[in-house]
Formats: C-alpha cells, structure tokens, sequence
C-alpha cells in the first residue's frame, strides 16, 4: 500500500508541476485528439467518461459528440489540472470530479465509452486502473488508451530507449486488457498516434 500511494504521490506531484500552460506546450493536438474521439462509436445522448482528463482538453469534443443531452464527466487526481481545466472554461462542457482512477466515486456500468489521454502508463497499478474503468463501463462500451504520438516518436522526443516491458506494447497491453474487462479491438502505435481501442467484455 505504501508504494502504491508513493507512486499515486509521484503522479500528481509530476502534473502539478505543469499544470499551468500545459496545452501551450502541445497547441496543434486538438485534431489527433478529436480523431481519437471519433472512435469511440458515441452517438447523441451518449455518455462518456474522460479518465486522466488533465486540463480536459477532450471534454468539449465528447460534448460535441453526446450533445446537450448526453453526459459528459472528467476525473483526474491533480487538483492543479483541475483548476486549469476550469480557467480554460472546460467545466461548461462537462463535471470535473477529482479522483484517483483506481477509486472513481462513480456508479457501475455508466458510461458508454472511455477516453484516457496518457493514463494508463503513468497508474501505479495498470490493472486495477483498467478493472476500475471496466467496472463504469456498460457491457459492449468501448475503451480509447490514446497518446497524442507514438512510443517510440515520444521515446525518441525523450532521449529514451523503448521499453520491452512498457504496459502500452501489444505483448503486455492485450492480456492486462483480457484480465481486466476488455477485449483488445485495435492498436494503432505509429508515429502520429498511440491509440488502443479496447470492448468491455459481456
């Protein structure tokens, strides 16, 4: 428990940090973004989920999708993201609940789809994260693990080698998904974009 709650420390010290100005470091984003969102298969009236949202930069492009009647919710567990979310006026488009994503205060099964922008990797239990996400998510919902480019164009933006044992390669990320609720659908890791796509099992 106590590495756990280091590691969940270590993350919202991370993005505290940054908080402030954190899109003026990546302002052309916004289209990979919405494309990723397009996936998702919502439809007016639907009901999204966006996990890690950060400075909630996709809650105005879920709401564009769901519309005035749909639901719109973004969870994060970095006050400071919060707050920027809210001065960047992203609460008019959805609520913005602060939570760790292994302990979301929100019902079962009530979301249609899940929008996570860099979450997954920076959980300190990817397992109970995904459990935790499944566990919101209707039966047949679907699931966007999204990075604005790829691992490997961000290992090398970075100066780091990629990981054999990252969470977000194939390899791991297909089984953690099965163990977890979902079914892996699709993986796209190119230099463009990360975005796996992920059904919650029946």
């Amino acid at each position: 428990m106590a590495s756990f709650e280091s590691g969940r420390r270590q993350v919202r010290e991370f993005f505290a940090a940054k908080a402030v100005g954190w899109e003026k470091r990546f302002p052309d984003d916004t289209p990979v973004y919405a494309a990723a969102v397009g996936e998702l298969g919502l439809r007016p009236g639907g009901r999204a989920l966006d996990a890690g949202c950060g400075t909630a930069r996709a809650l105005p492009l879920l709401r564009a999708v769901v519309g005035a009647a749909g639901t719109v919710v973004g969870v994060d567990l970095t006050p400071e993201m919060l707050r920027e979310a809210v001065a960047l006026g992203r609460d008019r488009d959805g609520a913005l609940i602060e939570a760790a994503g292994e302990e979301l205060p929100l019902r079962d099964a009530a979301f249609d789809a899940v929008f996570a922008a860099g979450l997954v990797h920076h959980l300190p239990d990817p397992a109970a994260g995904l459990r935790e996400l499944a566990r919101v998510t209707r039966s047949g919902g679907r699931l966007a693990l999204f990075h604005p480019i790829g691992r490997a164009a961000l290992a090398a933006r970075r100066g780091h080698e990629l990981r054999a044992d990252d969470v977000r390669a194939q390899p791991q990320l297909r089984p953690l998904l099965a163990a977890t609720g979902w079914e892996l659908a699709s993986l796209d890791d190119s230099a463009e974009r990360y975005l796996a796509v992920a059904v919650r099992h029946a």
